[in-house]
């Protein structure tokens, strides 16, 4: 008898075994089929953006200038050297992160404003949601020019029309203002940008909480400091992370009104001026893989807070 019950074990046993064993091979296979799936679309962004990154740094260790085509070799790391002892890489560095710290304060508390103004039911509040977001549904290039020509232009500039509407003198705004002129249209063309973010947390705000504010005899202000405020901290943060990282690649108004000249004269557009400009293809390539790492540098400690910021939210 005691036999017959090892036996039945045993057998128990090597039959669990053996189920177990399917199970990881139907795992290992769904796995093995998942990542198939996947495949084309990973080689078709390495063929995308890491062949041409491999070949920018080969690029880097050349030395190729294409108004001199045929003095072209190897240099090592001396384009590298260049780049970080010429004195252009940090007051570049430095344009780029005044420009976009700015950039994304003002439209920040712009956008807070008008999403305040939206959140109230007011006539034709619709309407002016969507003329609202109308800046930045614009073209980069496109909004530049029309600052450029509608707006900031010394004769027919609406801007200086309105100054000397009150006897004031006109304002050369590109030449006299470059950092001025180019974080006002960064601004003015990402409020609508943070306005749509922090609008979705005053519309995900408790209504409960603020009636049972208002009974309690809390004004608008302490409301809106001790209740809506804290609530309005998570989209904060992602509007601030999202906005700065879009707002390090812009190039558009930097070209079209200053051309990087008044202390404007950002990574992107340092870049330009290298490959098409001065046609110095080591040089801009170096540039170019020196801007890439301090732009996936920001990128990963953006993403990691960004990441912290939704487990806080979640857990909240």
């Amino acid at each position: 008898m005691t036999t017959t019950t090892k036996t039945t074990h045993t057998n128990l046993d090597e039959v669990e075994a053996a189920a177990a064993t399917d199970r990881r091979r139907v795992q290992r296979r769904q796995l093995w089929t998942n990542r198939g799936l996947l495949l084309p679309a990973v080689i078709f962004l390495i063929l995308l953006t890491q062949v041409p990154f491999i070949v920018t740094i080969g690029f880097s260790a050349m030395k190729w200038n294409l108004l001199y085509p045929e003095d072209r070799g190897f240099s090592g790391f001396d384009n590298f050297r260049s780049a970080l002892t010429s004195g252009e890489l940090w007051p570049s560095i430095v344009a780029t992160v005044l420009i976009t710290a700015l950039s994304v304060v003002l439209s920040l508390l712009l956008g807070l404003v008008f999403a305040i103004l939206l959140d109230r039911n007011l006539p034709g509040r619709a309407l002016a949601r969507t003329l609202m977001i109308t800046p930045f549904l614009i073209m980069p290039a496109a909004a530049a020019l029309i600052w450029k020509f509608s707006m900031f232009d010394t004769n027919i500039g609406m801007v200086n029309w309105m100054l000397r509407s009150v006897g004031l003198d006109t304002v050369s705004w590109s030449t006299n203002y470059p950092l001025a002129t180019v974080v006002i249209v960064l601004t003015w063309q990402f409020t609508p940008f943070m306005m749509l973010i922090l609008l979705a947390g005053l519309q995900g705000q408790s209504k409960e909480t603020l009636e049972a504010a208002a009974v309690d005899g809390a004004g608008p202000w302490r409301t809106f400091t001790w209740i809506t405020l804290p609530h309005l901290r998570m989209y904060i943060e992602i509007g601030v992370l999202l906005g700065s990282v879009i707002i390090l690649q812009v190039f558009d108004p930097i070209a079209i009104l200053t051309k990087g000249t008044g202390g404007t004269k950002t990574l992107a557009y340092l870049l330009y001026e290298r490959a098409f400009i001065g046609l110095d293809v080591g040089q801009a390539a170096a540039y170019g893989v020196v801007t890439v790492i301090l732009t996936v540098i920001v990128a990963t400690v953006a993403l990691k807070t960004l990441f912290k910021v939704f487990m806080a939210g979640g857990s909240r």
